[in-house]
């Protein structure tokens, strides 16, 4: 099993009174039948300097924060906070109620109806606001989120500041690294870091926002200065129930208490309709359409093979700029271009960015788990495709530069949206020659069944494009197949070994990921290192063999 994440804090932190927080935010103390600690004045002489809702990681000067959960309550936490070093608890009425009857009385017991909600602006307080000292670039939308903030922030650091960026794949102050447990942190994780990176020196920051985040309200408590929105399809619906309930979530990053001004991505109806809801200033980007009537349009793509893209950027008002990203698709010049739109929507200067970029080599950044090539006989590319948008994409960028077969190995994650697992099969015997279907993250679930629903996608695809299932192909193109192989590891092996040094190899859904989760257990697994393992496997065969 993996254990919980050190976070980054500040080194130091201005102290609060426990009486000062209750007054700011109108919090009640104590409840329960004998609510010792119910004298306000008692308040005063308890000092506060940072804020925990994970006990885990609890630390000497803390407000815990005990939450509501699923099935927990976090209060019945509080004692390894306190024991931690944690000064006093914030909690809603039943969680006080939890408190008192389990006799805990060492510290305040603060009181809200809601915590969860109250919770980043509280810690924005304790920590001094932090974000108001930073330009903040918040990006949305279900996929792209990560390689467009890396983007950002590639931009930003060639125009010489200082950068942070949070996200799926690590959170970074400056040169400080740690990896992520979520895609945007619990708010007092957030807080915190954006308090370290303030320490840092850090000017500016690149930020995934993920519709968990903004539904959880892990993002509140201050205002980015840009949000970006890349596209929305189907995802996570085991959270959010349907797909309006899932765009209303990733909206509510385009109004005043969240952002100051957007980009969006206008290029399907969901962009359109997000220019519609949006109660901030919005700036609208086109990069498939022409662009009519947009304020951004992307005009004179030239695909550079697998190396990527040239492309302008052009604004309304005659302003354009021509780059380059090395990221290959047409999915990633969209994302080079919100990147760009957004820093320039920040007031950095056009000439500034074209001489920055001309520089560093066009808006590019090696993003771990994004279209990551790890080999190239056969080529063999890894990517974080675990939707059924995600999926058709990547194989589509991937096959004009494959003079061979085109292989995916993918699977889908348990525990979460069922609903897109056949049509991930579907799109993959749409793009691919090879679909080898896999284990991907089974949490909870039987992989075998997980695999029986996209195998029944695929088939059922496959029985449409050839009239039977099997592995007839047309005329001149080659048979496509579709196998079953589990463990994953030995899927990639096997799928590698059979391809041939012309084909390319997705390795689809995981991307950065470094533990897969099988009936609770978290299991060693990435999908690099098993690539390169089976491509030196294989290399050694062909040695052996004379060839």
């Amino acid at each position: 099993m993996t254990s919980p994440i050190d976070r980054l804090r500040p080194t130091t932190s201005a102290h609060h009174s426990a009486q000062d927080l209750a007054t700011t935010f109108e919090l009640t103390v104590g409840t329960g039948r004998t609510a010792p600690d119910a004298d306000p004045g008692a308040l005063a002489g308890v000092e506060i300097w940072s804020v925990a809702s994970d006990n885990r990681v609890a630390a000497d000067g803390d407000l815990f924060v005990a939450l509501p959960g699923a099935s927990t309550h976090g209060a019945s936490f509080a004692s390894g906070a306190i024991d931690r070093g944690a000064r006093a608890v914030l909690t809603d009425p039943h969680g006080a109620l939890l408190l008192d009857e389990a006799g805990e009385h060492r510290v305040p017991v603060l009181v809200t109806d809601d915590p969860r909600n109250l919770l980043g602006r509280v810690a924005a307080w304790v920590y001094g606001a932090p974000a108001e000292h930073l330009t903040t670039f918040a990006v949305t939308g279900t996929n792209g989120k990560t390689t467009t903030t890396y983007l950002i922030d590639h931009v930003l650091r060639a125009l010489g500041w200082k950068g942070g960026l949070i996200g799926t794949v690590e959170m970074r102050s400056g040169d400080r690294v740690l990896p992520s447990r979520l895609t945007t942190p619990e708010a007092a994780d957030l807080q915190a870091l954006l308090a370290t990176m303030r320490e840092d020196g850090v000017s500016t920051l690149a930020m995934e926002v993920s519709s968990h985040a903004l539904a959880m309200h892990r993002v509140d408590g201050f205002v980015f200065d840009v949000a970006g929105f890349t596209n929305l399809s189907q995802d996570h619906l085991d959270f959010h129930g349907d797909l309006q309930e899932y765009f209303d979530a990733k909206a509510a990053l385009f109004t005043p208490e969240h952002a100051r001004r957007g980009v969006v991505v206008v290029d399907d109806a969901w962009g359109r309709r997000m220019t519609e809801a949006a109660t901030i200033p919005v700036a609208t980007l086109s990069v498939a359409d022409g662009g009519a009537g947009t304020d951004w349009t992307v005009v004179d793509v030239v695909a550079e093979g697998s190396a990527g893209s040239a492309f302008t950027l052009r604004h309304r008002d005659g302003r354009e700029i021509r780059t380059t990203t090395a990221l290959p698709g047409g999915f990633n010049v969209a994302n080079a271009a919100l990147a760009l739109a957004m820093v320039l929507e920040a007031g950095a200067d056009l000439r500034d960015v074209r001489a920055a970029l001309e520089s560093a080599g066009g808006v590019s950044a090696a993003v771990p788990g994004r279209m990551e090539v790890v080999g190239t006989s056969p080529r063999v590319v890894v990517d974080f495709a675990h939707n059924t948008d995600a999926l058709s994409l990547a194989l589509a960028a991937l096959r004009p530069t494959t003079t061979g077969r085109l292989h995916v190995v993918f699977g889908a994650t348990g525990d979460r949206d069922k609903g897109k697992r056949p049509r991930m099969g579907a799109v993959a015997v749409e793009g691919a020659d090879v679909v080898v279907v896999t284990d991907d993250d089974p949490h909870g679930e039987d992989p075998a069944a997980i695999r029986g629903e996209v195998l029944a996608g695929a088939l059922a695809a496959l029985d449409a494009a050839h009239g039977a299932t099997g592995t007839a192909g047309t005329a001149g193109t080659p048979a496509r197949t579709v196998t079953e192989v589990a463990p994953r590891a030995a899927a990639i092996r096997d799928t590698i070994r059979e391809a041939g040094p012309q084909d390319t190899v997705l390795i689809a859904g995981r991307g950065h990921e470094v533990w897969q989760e099988i009936a609770g257990v978290d299991h060693a697994l990435d999908d690099r290192v098993e690539a390169r393992a089976a491509l030196a496997e294989r290399d050694e065969t062909t040695k052996e063999h004379g060839a």
